[in-house]
């Protein structure tokens, strides 16, 4: 009878763990993804669609009003973006609608490329 309840308590034991190990494997592969959506490369091929809010040159930053952006898993906002060559917002003012590209770089959210829409 001892036997059994040894042998009872050593099953619960071993489905205890396996249970927790299985836990620690969905948190480890979400832990993952999560990670996979900080760090962006800048070569991301979807286009969001966004509407020109603000331009600064001078910090080279542009506000957009923009859709989902699907390679950030990202709902439609307003935000604040850099870009790396302030060239980029040439020819752009507040109202004009872009189709860019975007991506998250050194933990700042940055577009990589945008196209005017007239």
């Amino acid at each position: 009878m001892k036997s059994f309840n040894v042998l009872c308590l050593v099953s619960v034991a071993i489905a205890t763990l396996d249970t927790v190990s299985a836990g620690a494997d969905e948190n480890k592969e979400q832990g993952s993804a999560q990670g996979a959506r900080q760090e962006q490369p800048a070569g991301s091929t979807d286009m969001a669609e966004g509407e020109v809010r603000k331009i600064d040159k001078d910090n080279k930053k542009i506000t957009l009003k923009h859709g989902e952006i699907t390679s950030l898993d990202m709902p439609p906002m307003t935000m604040v973006f850099r870009v790396g060559d302030p060239s980029m917002l040439d020819g752009l003012q507040a109202g004009d609608k872009v189709n860019f590209k975007a991506a998250i770089s050194g933990g700042t959210f940055v577009v990589t490329e945008i196209q005017h829409t007239r």
